[in-house]
């Protein structure tokens, strides 16, 4: 198969024309969703696409026939070479679908995570895409705090995901996340790790557990770009992190599950 031409920036897309590069004027987005390309191989593809189509009919997006065709130019439209952290977008307004190819940001180890818990600020918890800025500026009050992230929380104070990530924590040998039925985002990472644990044979539980319930545990933020972040820091209160024992043997696991994008 020939290369794809690398074309950095977004791109809009038309059944008649394919993807043809726009100026981003920004707005509003009803759905987005988004992976890491590494050397042309990515880890959850068909989750990521099938988690794209169907929030796209849940919001009145295009005909299923044209989201196919749209994700198929998308990912041949895909570089095989790099780091990359592309999205694909469906557009309010407009219903334009359009892909956002950018480079990947600095992967990272671990996370510093302002522990104190923030209201959720989000319409529409479920879907990605209609919050985005929201989130971002739930990141940048962390960043004020000293830290990258920050845990959204219910009224009543129980962790739900961080801005931009699953949360996962170990209590014991039992593997532990908020329950589907709060508003939480179907995560892929999370999703690939949970059939994982249960193969393996280990507990998976969904109790509520506030912020400082989860001093002195092994905590991770699971994400489709950073893969497995266990909480090295928890920042603005005294909360301590529990060691992360369990985190390199999983994101060993995770970076060897990637599979080739496809040829056509």
């Amino acid at each position: 198969m020939a290369q794809p031409a690398v074309l950095e920036g977004l791109l809009r897309w038309t059944s008649a024309g394919g993807l043809t590069a726009d100026v981003d004027a920004g707005g509003r987005l009803l759905v987005a969703d988004s992976w890491l390309v590494r050397d042309g191989r990515v880890r959850g593809l068909e989750r990521h696409r099938e988690r794209f189509l169907r929030a796209c009919g849940e919001c009145d997006g295009p005909p299923l026939r044209r989201l196919l065709e749209f994700w198929q130019d998308a990912t041949a439209a895909l570089p095989r070479t790099g780091e990359w952290f592309p999205r694909v977008e469906l557009a309010a307004g407009s219903r334009e679908l359009r892909l956002r190819i950018r480079p990947a940001p600095p992967l990272e180890p671990d996370i510093r995570v302002w522990a104190a818990g923030r209201p959720d600020p989000r319409t529409e918890p479920r879907r990605k895409g209609p919050d985005l800025d929201a989130l971002a500026a739930v990141r940048r009050r962390a960043s004020g705090e000293g830290a990258t992230e920050a845990v959204l929380t219910t009224p009543s104070g129980a962790v739900l995901e961080s801005a931009t990530a699953s949360v996962l924590w170990w209590e014991g040998d039992t593997l532990c996340l908020p329950s589907p039925r709060l508003p939480v985002l179907a995560g892929v990472t999370a999703g690939l790790i949970q059939e994982r644990a249960r193969r393996l044979g280990i507990r998976v539980t969904h109790p509520e557990r506030t912020l400082p319930e989860l001093a002195g545990r092994e905590v991770w933020l699971v994400n489709a770009l950073h893969g497995i972040r266990p909480v090295s820091e928890w920042t603005g209160h005294p909360m301590s992190a529990g060691a992360a024992v369990r985190a390199a043997e999983w994101r060993s696991w995770l970076d060897g599950i990637s599979e080739p994008l496809p040829k056509e």
